[in-house]
């Protein structure tokens, strides 16, 4: 198992974990008993690093990993989410920071968690209302209690992760990154590696699209949300299913699956970083999980990013 330092602060994960978002919500209906064993695979193969977030389902997520670690908890490195409100009927709520509302969520994500700590606290997005000194200060609070770990933020931009760092050590910085999600590189990850701040990569399969099982918006079942989704309505899918394909030319050039070449170009990347691809299946998991070994030859790297710098349609929200 490769396994990946975070931060200064001594958390250290496997560099492919498992984002538990869909087990509950945005992709449509799922079975729990799928997913508990999922999550026992996970464990059985060392890939022990779970995300998850209070707003998940809304709530639910975190009640399905509660169950699936009982008797494993000292295994599992486990990182929920606090800042993106919404009502027990799945409601959306705004964004919130403010000290009192950061300690609320930790206590009510530990009794759903059924746990007395969380890995690694995040503050889900910014609250533009409060200022990151505050936000970040209630989570430095909530590590001196031994309620947190540590602790991170998602989406946060170059100056924001300053100020917040200045306050407390942040461990890592979760945003999407992907060959067709490359923001980050201009400005946040020198911003990380000059702090150094580790990375944890979501979506780094651009939500199932770099797989090659997403043709068109009808392999997309009823109620997930990437119907929604900027890049794939149709005039997204007729340009960057070019991305796709080539993925899967590389992958076929090396007998391997295109979701291992997709997290394989990650973990070539010159940072501390983690990938948390997200599946229901096993299969898929032990897919994932075998990228670890996949080394990518220059030449490929380059096949694949001389296509990615032509450009990819569509918003990525």
């Amino acid at each position: 198992m490769k396994q990946v330092d975070l931060g200064t602060q001594g958390l250290r994960v496997p560099t492919i974990g498992l984002g538990c978002m869909g087990m509950s919500d945005f992709y449509g209906s799922s079975s729990e008993a799928q997913n508990l064993s999922v999550l026992d695979r996970a464990a059985e193969i060392g890939c022990t690093f779970w995300d998850t977030a209070d707003m998940y389902g809304p709530f639910t997520n975190e009640r399905l990993l509660a169950k699936a670690l009982k008797g494993r908890r000292d295994r599992i490195t486990l990182a929920t989410k606090f800042g993106v409100c919404r009502g027990e009927d799945g409601s959306w709520q705004g964004l919130r920071g403010d000290a009192a509302y950061v300690k609320t969520c930790c206590d009510a994500s530990l009794k759903r968690l059924g746990t007395d700590y969380i890995d690694l606290y995040y503050q889900h997005r910014v609250d533009p209302e409060t200022p990151i000194e505050e936000t970040v200060g209630a989570m430095a609070d909530l590590v001196k209690a031994g309620k947190v770990r540590f602790i991170g933020l998602s989406e946060a931009d170059p100056e924001t992760i300053v100020r917040a760092h200045a306050v407390h050590p942040l461990s890592a910085l979760q945003t999407e990154y992907s060959l067709w999600s490359r923001e980050v590189e201009s400005e946040i990850l020198p911003t990380l590696q000059r702090l150094k701040i580790g990375f944890v990569a979501y979506s780094p399969l651009g939500r199932g699209f770099l797989s090659g099982a997403i043709r068109s918006r009808s392999d997309l079942k009823a109620g997930d949300w990437r119907l929604e989704n900027p890049r794939f309505s149709d005039e997204a899918f007729a340009n960057n299913i070019r991305l796709a394909d080539l993925v899967g030319e590389v992958a076929q050039a090396l007998d391997v699956s295109a979701a291992q070449v997709a997290l394989a170009w990650l973990r070539s990347r010159d940072l501390p970083i983690a990938a948390i691809p997200g599946t229901r299946r096993i299969e898929r998991l032990e897919e994932n999980w075998a990228s670890q070994d996949i080394v990518l030859p220059a030449e490929h790297v380059d096949r694949l990013e001389a296509l990615i710098a032509q450009g990819v349609v569509g918003d990525r929200y």
